[in-house]
Order: C-alpha cells, then sequence, then structure tokens
C-alpha cells in the first residue's frame, strides 16, 4: 500500500467526501485478521490526516501559542499531545522498547481537563516551533503504521492485544478532533480561515416552538458489555440497573431563540436560578451569555468554527452545564412546573427510539460523525419519533454526575482516563455533536466535563417529579482494592505497634537534616523558600507530612489513580474507602485532614502525575528530594540516580528509603542496584547506592524502618525499609 497517499487522503476531500475510517469505529470482531489489519491502517491514517486537516484552519502559527480557552493548554499542546500519546502508550504496554523524543513525551504528555478555571499555569512552558512538532508527528505515523504492518492480529481484538492499544490511540485522537475544534473556535478570526473541508450550515431562520412530549419510563440496565464488538473506554463497562418514572421531555434541544428569551430577562443577573458553583463561575467570569455568542449594537452574532454569523435561531444554544441548569430554574419558574435536566438513564430511554447504532447504520441518524456540516444546523431537521437530535449536532448536558458501574475495572495503560473524574463534579453529556466520531458517535459512549467546560454543547430539557439521585447513587466510597490497600497503609491505623510508616519515616529523615533558609540554594539567587519533592508519592501521605516542614512539597507518583485519591483528599477534605476483612466482606473507613492534623498544610502541596525517569523541568530547585518505597520499581532506577542530582539545592538533601525487593517484573536484572554477585563477591544495593551517588552526594545517615501493610484482618506484611539519607556536595 502506498503509505503517502493514506496519510495524505483527507487533504483531497470536502467535508461530505470524509470516508467512515476517518470517523466510524473499527469493529473489534472478524474473520480475517490480514483484512482486520487494513481496517487498522485505513482508521488510523484517516484519522491522523484529519486531525491534521483541523489545524489547517489556522492559518499563522501564532494560532498555535496563543492561549484562547483559558483552562486548556494552546493548540500546540493538542496538535502534540495526540502523536505522544501512542508512544507513551505503546511503552507502557511493552509494545515498543524506544521512545522517539523524551521531552516531548513528556511536554506533551498530561494536561487536558482542569480542575477548576483557574488552575493552568503555562508558565513552565517552553513549547517547540509548529515545525519540530509536525516532523515528530512524522515519525510517529511511521512508526505506528510500521507496527501495524507487522504486528500479530488476533480476531476478536482483545484488551491485552497490541491492537487494542492502536484502537486506543486513534479513539483518543478522535476525542481531540473535537476538543481541538472548540479551542479553535475560540481563536481570533484573524487567525483562522474558512476551508472546504469545514464548511458550515447555512440554514438559518427562526426556530420552531418548543414542547414537551411525555415519555414513559421503566427499568433500565445501563452498561457494555465486555464481549462488546466495539472499542470502549472503562467507564463504559459494567452494569447498573435504573428505575425511571414516566417523564416529558421537550421535542427539541433548547435553540438559540428559546435561550435568547432567558438572556433577556437577564437570567444571568438573577442568583435564584444559579445553584452556589454556578455563582462562583459567574462571580469569576462576569459572563452574561453563551460563550460563543456576541453583541454588537444590538444585534445578536455567533462564533463558528471559522466565522462570525448572524445568530442562527433556530440552531441549539451551546452552553455549560452551569447555564443549562440555570436555564432550567428559569424554565421551572416560568412553566410552575419541575423542570430540569435530564439523567444518563432519561437519555437512554429517548435513545431507544433510534434502532440502529454506529458503526452498523448506513446514514447517520443525525448531524453526526462529520456526515453533514461542520457546525450545528436547525433543531427540526433531524426528528426521530417526535423528537429531534436525539442524536448529534451538539451534546447534551445531563444532571448525571460520571461514576463507574459496578465491575468497573480501569485498563492498566490508561488508568486516569475515568478515575479522576469520579469526583462528582464531572458531569455526563449523551448524543454526541457534528463533529464526534469513532467511540463518541455509539450509544454505550461516555464522556464527562467539569460543570463550567465549554464543548460543542447543549441540552433538552425534562419535566419530572422524581428526583435524580434516585436512579443512580455516587459510589462514595473508594472500593478498588490496590487503592484501598494503600490509602490504609497512608492514612490507616497502626498495626502491631508498628509506628504508621509514611509518618514515621518522613520524622525519622528530618531529624537528620540540617535545614535553613541560608544553607541550601542556588548561586544564581536567594533562596527563601524551602521545597521538597516527593516523589513516587502514591496516595500522598508523605507529602503532607513534608509540608509540615517545608514551604511547598511537590507529590509525584507515576499513578494517576495514585494522584487522584491524593488530591480528592486535598480538594474535598475527607476520604472515604473500604478495607478487606474476610472473603466478600469489608470495613467502612473514613479520614479527614482535620483529623490528620494537615489541615493548615494542604495548601502547600501539589500532586502531579509523572515518571520519576522522565519529568518535566519545572520540578527543580528542591532543598529535599523524598523518595520512598521507589527504586526497586524503576525500570532504570540508575538513570533516575545519576540525574536527580540536579534538581536539588546545593546542601540539598537526597533521602532514599526501600525494601530492596528486586524483582524482574519491574526492573530487568541488569539495572538492579544490589542484590547480586559482582566478581565473585556480594554486592549490595547500599553498595550500588554509594557508587552512583558518591560523584554528587555523601552519605550522612543509614537507618531501619519498619512497616507494615493490612491485606485483610487477619492477614498482614511486615517489612524493614532501609533509609539512607545523602546531602549533595
Amino acid at each position: 500500500m502506498d503509505n503517502t497517499k493514506l496519510h495524505t487522503t483527507i487533504h483531497a476531500t470536502t467535508i461530505h467526501d470524509i470516508p467512515p475510517h476517518a470517523t466510524r469505529t473499527v469493529l473489534l470482531t472478524g474473520d480475517d485478521p490480514e483484512d482486520k489489519r487494513q481496517q487498522l491502517k485505513l482508521a488510523f491514517t484517516h484519522t491522523w490526516a484529519l486531525y491534521e486537516s483541523l489545524f489547517d484552519i489556522i492559518t499563522q502559527d501564532e494560532g498555535y501559542y496563543l492561549k484562547a480557552e483559558p483552562l486548556r493548554h494552546p493548540l500546540i499542546f493538542y496538535f502534540g499531545h495526540t502523536a505522544t500519546f501512542y508512544i507513551n502508550k505503546l511503552k507502557l504496554g511493552k509494545v515498543i522498547d524506544q521512545r522517539i523524543n523524551p521531552k516531548f513525551e513528556s511536554m506533551f504528555a498530561i494536561g487536558v481537563d482542569e480542575m477548576s478555571w483557574d488552575d493552568l499555569d503555562d508558565s513552565h512552558y517552553d513549547w517547540p516551533s509548529v515545525q519540530d512538532v509536525k516532523a515528530y508527528r512524522d515519525a510517529v505515523h511511521a512508526k505506528v503504521l510500521q507496527l501495524i504492518e507487522t504486528m500479530p492480529i488476533t480476531l476478536p481484538i482483545e484488551q491485552d492485544s497490541p491492537a487494542w492499544v492502536i484502537l486506543m490511540g486513534i479513539e483518543h485522537e478522535r476525542i481531540h478532533l473535537e476538543t481541538s475544534s472548540v479551542i479553535i473556535r475560540q481563536l481570533p478570526l484573524t487567525l483562522v480561515t474558512p476551508h472546504p473541508r469545514w464548511t458550515a450550515c447555512t440554514d438559518t431562520g427562526s426556530a420552531p416552538t418548543n414542547s414537551l412530549l411525555s415519555v414513559s419510563g421503566g427499568d433500565l440496565q445501563l452498561g457494555k458489555h465486555t464481549d462488546a464488538a466495539t472499542y470502549g473506554w472503562d467507564n463504559e463497562y459494567g452494569v447498573q440497573t435504573c428505575h425511571i418514572d414516566d417523564f416529558h421531555a421537550s421535542q427539541f434541544l433548547v435553540s438559540n431563540q428559546e435561550y435568547l428569551a432567558f438572556v433577556e430577562a437577564e437570567g444571568y443577573r438573577h442568583p435564584r436560578y444559579w445553584n452556589e458553583e454556578g455563582k462562583a463561575w459567574l462571580e469569576f467570569t462576569q459572563a452574561t451569555m453563551p460563550r460563543f455568542w456576541r453583541n454588537r449594537d444590538g444585534h445578536w452574532y455567533q462564533r463558528n468554527l471559522t466565522e462570525e454569523v448572524p445568530l442562527p435561531r433556530n440552531w441549539p444554544v451551546e452552553v455549560n452545564q452551569l447555564e443549562a441548569h440555570a436555564f432550567c430554574q428559569w424554565k421551572a419558574e416560568q412553566l410552575q412546573r419541575p423542570i430540569r435536566l435530564p439523567t444518563e438513564a432519561e437519555w437512554y430511554l429517548l435513545r431507544q427510539n433510534i434502532a440502529q447504532d454506529s458503526p452498523h447504520w448506513d446514514e447517520p441518524p443525525g448531524n453526526i460523525e462529520l456526515s453533514y456540516y461542520a457546525s450545528s444546523c436547525p433543531v427540526d431537521r433531524f426528528v426521530h419519533e417526535g423528537f429531534g437530535d436525539i442524536v448529534g449536532n451538539v451534546w447534551q448536558w445531563t444532571e448525571t454526575a460520571i461514576d463507574g458501574f459496578q465491575g468497573f475495572a480501569v485498563h492498566p495503560l490508561y488508568d486516569d482516563f475515568s478515575t479522576p473524574t469520579f469526583d462528582g463534579k464531572h458531569n455526563l453529556i449523551k448524543g454526541g455533536s457534528w463533529i464526534s466520531t469513532g467511540n463518541e458517535s455509539i450509544q454505550a459512549s461516555r464522556y464527562a466535563f467539569r460543570r463550567h467546560f465549554y464543548q460543542h454543547a447543549g441540552f433538552r430539557y425534562v419535566e419530572s417529579q422524581q428526583d435524580p439521585s434516585t436512579m443512580t447513587r455516587l459510589n462514595v466510597y473508594e472500593t478498588d482494592e490496590l487503592i484501598s490497600q494503600y490509602l490504609e497503609f497512608h492514612y490507616g491505623a497502626e498495626y502491631f505497634h508498628v509506628p504508621n510508616f509514611c509518618q514515621h519515616a518522613v520524622q525519622q529523615c528530618l531529624q537528620e537534616l540540617s535545614l535553613s533558609r541560608n544553607n541550601t540554594h542556588n548561586a544564581s539567587h536567594t533562596h527563601s523558600t524551602m521545597k521538597a519533592l516527593d516523589i513516587g508519592c502514591s496516595v500522598g501521605r508523605a507529602t503532607l507530612e513534608l509540608a509540615k516542614t517545608f514551604d511547598h512539597v511537590d507529590g509525584i507518583d507515576f499513578s494517576a489513580r495514585f494522584i487522584q485519591q491524593a488530591y480528592s483528599l486535598i480538594e474535598q477534605g475527607e476520604k472515604r474507602y473500604t478495607i478487606k476483612t474476610e472473603g466478600d466482606l469489608v470495613e467502612f473507613k473514613s479520614v479527614t485532614l482535620q483529623a490528620l492534623g494537615y489541615q493548615d498544610v494542604a495548601n502547600k502541596v501539589y500532586f502531579a502525575q509523572g515518571d520519576a525517569c522522565n519529568l518535566k523541568p519545572q520540578f527543580t530547585d528542591y532543598d529535599l528530594v523524598y523518595a520512598s518505597n521507589l527504586i526497586d520499581r524503576l525500570a532504570d532506577p540508575k538513570q533516575f540516580l545519576t540525574t536527580i542530582h540536579q534538581r536539588i539545592n546545593s546542601g540539598g538533601y537526597l533521602v532514599i528509603a526501600s525494601p530492596y525487593t528486586w524483582l524482574e517484573e519491574y526492573t530487568a536484572k541488569q539495572h538492579w542496584l544490589g542484590g547480586i554477585k559482582v566478581n565473585g563477591e556480594n554486592f549490595t544495593t547500599l553498595d550500588g547506592l554509594t557508587e552512583t551517588l558518591i560523584p554528587h552526594f555523601e552519605l550522612i545517615a543509614v537507618k531501619e524502618i519498619p512497616f507494615v501493610i493490612r491485606e485483610t484482618k487477619r492477614k498482614f506484611q511486615h517489612t524493614v525499609s532501609e533509609m539512607t539519607i545523602w546531602r549533595k556536595r
């Protein structure tokens, strides 16, 4: 096959000619592995080219670096992000051995869903040129295409298959096709240009009158089976049974015209329509209208992808969930009826009015998969059983905060796709938009965003007396066994009179340190703030303990699931979890910052996901780097040890604590620091540490720190960790 031609296919099309390989998910099933290989090639290359064609809209490089959306990185990040995702996941899955550009694969790795409207800080990023990122993308494209051509393929494709990782990359890029288009929509018009591949609908006019139609309730089982024929993200699998009462749903999505009545009634200025989160968002943003609206000289306009047009009143309004919720409160007041957003379960009842699902449908039953326009269209264009836009046009906000179904399990190669959103603050959007492709357009898809975020998302409303919380219930307690075990190890009770390791080890190390604001500093600047790094911080207890002494502490761990637990404790002040007692029986536990004594230091810590051997450059200038139970879990501990001095101030400290349980599962034997014979003699890990660190550090103390890990009520691990304390010369 001519790969060059594949790489440029989309560049010769209009929006009406985009091939389905670029927009529909690949079936996992089939009889011919070579035919499936061809399907994967086409899906990969066409999706890749479609993504790059979106960036052709940008006319100047300046558009890649302007931070058009305050809560997201500039577009240069997303241009590189989808490519680095392939390499990082293939490397993590041990499908490939070598990276292409470690710097890019760190810089472009994380930073998509920020936690608050003022969280993102780009002051530490030195973005590369567009040309360099494009060259990197070309190298990744060639690497992945070569892998598709040579990797073994068995059918059906299962979650431990290399082909699953390829599908993960394809579907991931499709997500960012959509999110990047939202950001491009916020660039100045001077930096974008209309393009034949991205043409908007031109059908505008007055909106139809909306009305409420009856919907029969019933019992519904949500969740995707593990043997389903299409790729799924982790949150789609499992089972959840719901009971939905009869309700009424709006015939159409709320149009710009219908929402304009709320704006003209000064709905943004009346606090009674807004919940507390909405009021805080309004105070911060001073919003008076939807993000994509404009008002000049009394005339209303809407910003589309590449142009500004008179407000298309018969198109769906696009708002965040807080605005949608406020409109419903206003509508309820107008109608004197219980109006609210639909739940996920109620949307699924509406979805039953469409029999087919992607990728099986012959023609999409809505404005979805880029099949019609590169914009929204009238709300009454696609009607099924009386309801417009059950799928497509714009996503539909719901009342439902995302959570895992019963049986939820993360995929080991992407453990942070869903779990960071299981916080009660990310609400589901359903149905897809005009640019939703692949997994996004299938019935089982589940995507959620913070309620103040913007997507191509609008809403319909329902009338119901049923409390949404009676349909579903958030999983308040952390029930993942591994996570719970670590939470108990960090924050739980003492066992057999052995002190809590995370707290006790920090206290033991601090006894040996001589810290002041004057004895550790860079020659280039006066050092007035004491900083520490807890690398391999797990769920964060040592990070918090260090914050009692240091002015700022960064806690970094490779596992996003661990980091999310620490962040959740900081944000909510409480963490609940279950620990196993015996068999299927569990004990419910709860810890709070106040009870632990950290309520006054929580503001001094920052948690982030990262690779100890490939840290981002902003993590530097530390007076202490604390590495507990880390080095015997690194693939190349010497790489970490030979570079960590660059991040420590002169006179600063490195503390390493480990039981030295070397396993080839984590570290190839040739990379073990010790526990081996060298020239026929015993060579301990302390020997290896000394040999590696002595050029930059002096050893000042060695201690033995015991710890106990609870597995069940009657089974424990008792271990001794050796702590070595090193001062940088």
